[in-house]
């Protein structure tokens, strides 16, 4: 079991490297409802020319399919990757 300890201590820190730098920045934000301007959909100024749910073309979709894929595959491979004797805790 001592084995799969560095596995159950990434798997633990990295949700929390993931996490707290999104709850970080709600004490120092300011209050939205001090600025109604802020709640308007565009802040530059300029209204919508047509609706946002228009067709969008399908030979863009693979670019971002490929800059995806590997992102999760290396982050869940890494400790599978490295002896468990060579993993220290820093």
């Amino acid at each position: 079991m001592s084995e799969f300890a560095p596995i159950c201590i990434y798997l633990v820190i990295s949700p929390l490297v993931s996490l707290i730098p999104l709850d970080v920045p709600f004490p120092f934000a300011s209050n939205s409802l001090t600025y109604p301007e802020k709640l308007a959909a565009y802040e530059c100024g300029s209204d919508p020319s047509s609706d946002g749910r228009s067709h969008f073309d399908i030979q863009f979709y693979p670019v971002p399919i490929l800059f995806i894929i590997p992102d999760p595959e290396v982050t869940f491979s890494f400790p599978w990757a490295v002896p468990p004797n060579k993993i220290d805790l820093f």
